[in-house]
């Protein structure tokens, strides 16, 4: 894909998103309860900043040492019984799960939420393969019926209504014998259950993700508010964990502190309903789990993050507030951007997975209001890394001739203070004569994307500069 084709594809999803009446109805109603709710939270925790330091702390401790815990928590893994799998590419870590996949002999699996198997796009090798899969968190499986990717890290039906998510339900549910439609909540929860319990119980494979992998034990923790997590890791006779090679953390402790951040920032809770911690396979005495345990762990570009300008990318733990809070992504919602990570945190990461041509539009469009930076538990200078990626963009010449020419015009300008102030006193001046009448204008031949729809407010005749310099000598 080229620039062009990358920037009109972001471009038509975009405004196509802006047009979804459905759409704007669904982030509507989602957005004010994550961050009304996220804000509730931390004000009713005196040590949320403590916290937030800790937390970076022990990040930037284990990234500067990722190949010692890498290393101790392979051993421990191995040691309680599990097998553990490295990746270096997407294809690789599909290869692997399919393998295992065949050689149990699976013909259903069940998979917990794993953003690490949407980023590898997992599901088309099952399918490849002849594995059916059941998507048991409750949104993956509604996206999964629609036929569609996630549009959010955490809530990834979040751009579905409750009309269209019963439609879905009665289209597809007919093979189960169910013919009502489900119309409230507890319905569709209930319906949505009953469909699944056949497939938790049939399964001979489960997949998950892993929200944090401990090197002390050897442990993976899964956190989830719907227990789905736990009946896909017991239930089968195989277990996969499959996470990024980032998720891994010293020791239980550092643990606590996460937890205490993870489900505060995404949604609100104090702690997630259900929150497991796995290290291997079944014991003797164990009364269910897997008979065998693996953990796929996967790299897929994350070294060649480590140490360089971009390595803050790493310290994030998926929550979603950056998302919550970005006025962007509240208006034309996850599938806009093109891949499974959306809005700030999926502009940053998109390019750096992807490339920077086939994701060119995203690192600009941002507003850099700072908002995602504030409320992100992990500090990661967002606003930061997607200037650094335009810089990148502007020195790879992936931006057009025209916008190369206007930065180079603006950086002279800027750096001769007399000229800037001439120019921009001039330009005040004549844009206040033309919106004297109306107070606004309607078209700007260098801002034709803003005036097509909207008008202009017109200056009122002065700079901000000239300004300031009266209110100066009017000082006694």
């Amino acid at each position: 894909m080229t620039v062009a084709q990358s920037a009109k594809a972001f471009r038509t999803r975009s405004r196509r998103a802006l047009l979804d009446g459905d759409l704007r109805e669904a982030l509507g109603r989602a957005r004010g309860g994550f961050v009304e709710q996220r804000r509730a939270a931390f004000d009713a925790l005196p040590e949320f900043e403590s916290l937030r330091d800790a937390a970076n702390e022990i990040r930037e401790h284990t990234l500067s040492h990722l190949d010692y815990y890498l290393e101790l928590y392979a051993a421990n893994v191995e040691k309680n019984g599990g097998t553990v799998h490295w990746a270096s590419t997407a294809e690789d870590m599909n290869r692997i799960v399919v393998d295992i996949c065949r050689r149990a002999g699976a013909k259903m699996v069940t998979k917990g939420k794993s953003m690490v198997s949407e980023e590898t796009d997992l599901h088309h090798a099952l399918a490849a393969a002849g594995i059916e899969r059941m998507e048991t968190d409750l949104g993956e499986y509604i996206i999964q019926l629609a036929d569609e990717p996630p549009s959010h890290i955490i809530a990834p039906a979040v751009h579905k209504t409750r009309a269209q998510i019963t439609e879905l339900f009665h289209r597809h549910h007919g093979r189960y014998g169910i013919e009502t439609r489900a119309e409230d909540r507890t319905a569709i929860v209930a319906e949505a259950r009953r469909v699944l319990r056949e497939a938790f119980l049939s399964a001979d494979v489960g997949i998950t993700g892993a929200n944090f992998l401990v090197a002390e034990t050897g442990s993976n923790i899964i956190v989830t508010n719907e227990g789905n997590g736990d009946l896909t890791s017991c239930l089968p006779k195989v277990h996969i964990v499959t996470a990024g090679i980032e998720k891994v953390i010293p020791t239980l402790d550092d643990l606590s502190v996460f937890l205490r951040l993870l489900a505060r920032s995404a949604t609100g809770q104090e702690m997630s309903a259900y929150s497991t911690l796995y290290s291997g396979p079944a014991r003797e005495n164990d009364t269910d789990g897997p008979a065998e345990y693996h953990v796929v762990l996967l790299d897929n570009g994350r070294s060649t993050m480590l140490g360089n300008e971009f390595h803050e990318m790493l310290r994030c733990i998926r929550c979603g507030a950056c998302l919550n809070h970005c006025p962007v992504y509240s208006h034309i919602g996850g599938h806009a951007y093109g891949w499974v990570y959306s809005g700030p945190m999926g502009s940053v990461l998109t390019p750096l997975f992807k490339g920077l041509d086939e994701a060119y539009d995203l690192p600009n469009a941002c507003t850099l209001n700072g908002r995602c930076q504030e409320v992100c538990p992990m500090r990661i200078p967002l606003p930061s890394l997607l200037r650094r990626l335009r810089q990148r963009q502007v020195e790879a010449r992936l931006t057009p001739a025209r916008q190369r020419f206007a930065l180079s015009l603006w950086s002279k300008l800027a750096s001769r203070p007399r000229a800037y102030r001439f120019l921009t006193n001039a330009s005040t001046r004549t844009l206040a004569w033309f919106g004297r009448r109306r107070g606004a204008l309607r078209y700007l031949p260098a801002a034709r994307a803003w005036t097509r729809g909207r008008d202009m407010p017109a200056p009122e005749g002065e700079t901000f500069m000239t300004r300031w310099r009266k209110q100066g000598r009017a000082k006694p």
